[in-house]
């Protein structure tokens, strides 16, 4: 089936109420400013967000960006309530090495997630990109081999916001040193893959193959030489993604006796 079909026939598994639902979906980081003054508005960066589970690709130079420069991961996510943190354990990742070790505070702030490193290191501005639609977080377990009927535990995901869709797989083991055989790929308001670790991979369906629904509820990805399979991690068909947040009752009667001023310019951000 497609991947239309396996959103309509996959049973729902709402995503954990403990989880903060604004941190949920695709975010494109619009902004990260250095404790040293100096800020980015360029690298392209996404992060997509499942129930348990993170997907992250960076490109400081778009498409053009060199193989050895580029950065990607998945990870699973470690949510502390109490200090309003996130962390990440990231068994491996495009680069040989993890380049954001920290935990980070996140304050959401209507469309925007601030995130702000505990060490005063830098401060990241994400935008959420998705507004209504899919829910989908897919975890990857293992990869078979066609031709050898072989499986081989893998790290790697699939998440679906909205019009969105992220993918990412691990290297095999055996190709630990080719970094480029680490992909996370991203489709945005499609399903043509329009970033990426993998140069080849730019214009092309981002999850070529067949799904199939397993009868002990995992899902499969058949493709010509190799059949990913996975674990659900959330489905919510119809989901409305964080837009806004709450204000105090002051705060909303300044916004409508200032709007005037307020929202002359002011309009959605993604």
């Amino acid at each position: 089936m497609t991947l239309a079909a396996l959103l309509a026939t996959l049973p729902q598994r709402a995503a954990d109420p403990a989880f903060p639902a604004h941190l949920l979906g695709a975010f494109r980081r619009h902004a990260i400013t250095f404790c040293n003054g100096l800020t980015d508005t360029v690298t392209r960066v996404f992060w997509f967000q499942s129930r348990t589970f993170t997907i992250d690709l960076r490109l400081p130079d778009g498409a053009a960006t060199p193989v050895d420069q580029r950065q990607g991961w998945i990870g699973d996510t470690l949510w502390d309530a109490a200090a309003g943190e996130m962390s990440w354990r990231i068994p491996a990742s495009y680069q040989p090495h993890d380049q954001w070790p920290e935990a980070a505070r996140l304050l959401p702030i209507g469309n925007s997630v601030i995130e702000i490193a505990p060490s005063g290191a830098y401060v990241e501005d994400w935008r959420q990109q998705a507004a209504r639609g899919p829910l989908l977080g897919l975890r990857l377990t293992a990869v078979v081999d066609t031709a050898t009927g072989a499986s081989e535990p893998r790290e790697g995901g699939l998440i679906v916001a909205g019009p969105h869709i992220a993918l990412a797989v691990a290297r095999p083991s055996h190709r630990a040193a080719e970094m480029e055989a680490y992909e996370v790929s991203v489709a945005l308001d499609g399903d043509r893959v329009t970033w990426s670790t993998q140069s080849a991979r730019y214009g092309v369906p981002i999850v070529p193959g067949t799904f199939q629904l397993e009868p002990d509820g995992a899902v499969t990805l058949v493709q010509p030489s190799r059949t990913l399979r996975f674990v659900v991690d959330a489905h919510v068909t119809e989901m409305t993604f964080g837009a806004e947040t709450p204000c105090t009752q002051a705060a909303a009667s300044w916004w409508r006796r200032e709007a005037e001023h307020l929202a002359r310019h002011a309009v959605p951000l993604r």
